[in-house]
Order: C-alpha cells, then sequence, then structure tokens
C-alpha cells in the first residue's frame, strides 16, 4: 500500500510542477515600476491643504501603501536577481549577506533617488 501511495505522490508532484514563464522576472519588474511611479505621481498631485478634510485622505494613503509596497518588492526582485548566479558555500555566507545588503541599499537609492 505505502509503495502505490508513494508512486501517487510522485505522478502528483510530477503534473503540478510548473515552470514559470521565461519572461515572468521581467514583466513583473515592469509592473512593479509602473505602480511605483503611478503612487509617486498620485503624491505629487495632492495638495497638503486637502489634509484638513479625512475624507481625502483615503487617495494618498492608498498612494503610500501601493507604491512603498511595490518599491519594496522590486528592490527585493533585483537583489536576488543579482545574487541569483552566485554560489554560496558556509564560509561565503557572510560575504553573500554584505552583498545583498549593499544591493538592496543600491536599489532603494536608484529607485527613491530621482523622488
Amino acid at each position: 500500500m505505502s509503495e502505490a501511495l508513494g508512486n501517487f505522490e510522485g505522478l502528483l508532484r510530477e503534473a503540478l510542477a510548473v515552470e514559470p514563464p521565461e519572461d515572468l522576472a521581467r514583466r513583473l519588474e515592469s509592473t512593479l515600476e509602473s505602480i511605483t511611479e503611478m503612487a509617486a505621481d498620485e503624491l505629487q498631485e495632492w495638495e497638503l491643504s486637502a489634509m484638513r478634510d479625512p475624507r481625502n485622505w483615503v487617495r494618498p494613503a492608498a498612494a503610500l501603501v501601493a507604491g512603498g509596497g511595490a518599491g519594496v518588492a522590486l528592490v527585493l526582485l533585483r537583489a536576488r536577481q543579482r545574487s541569483h548566479g552566485s554560489p554560496v558555500g558556509i564560509g561565503g555566507a557572510r560575504e553573500a549577506a554584505e552583498r545583498t545588503v549593499r544591493d538592496l541599499g543600491r536599489e532603494t537609492r536608484k529607485l527613491f533617488g530621482d523622488r
């Protein structure tokens, strides 16, 4: 019985194995960039005088949340793409962590430095 169950699990694992499309990372990156840019544009157009009425807070708050989330995801995506090709052994864990922190800082400055 356990042999049949193991075979069934293997067949199920093969059937559910899905390879992502080749251009998935590029499409995700462009979508995150456009969300970040739209949120920045929304915040730039918002007038500070409208702050008195709480009903006007919804759009800027949504822009902050969406833009911040997309910006963080974009930074992480780009840092992961850079570090994906480098093999890490036990001795290289510290160097990999330092490189990741540098990449995160560089991507954050690139993304938010122009604003």
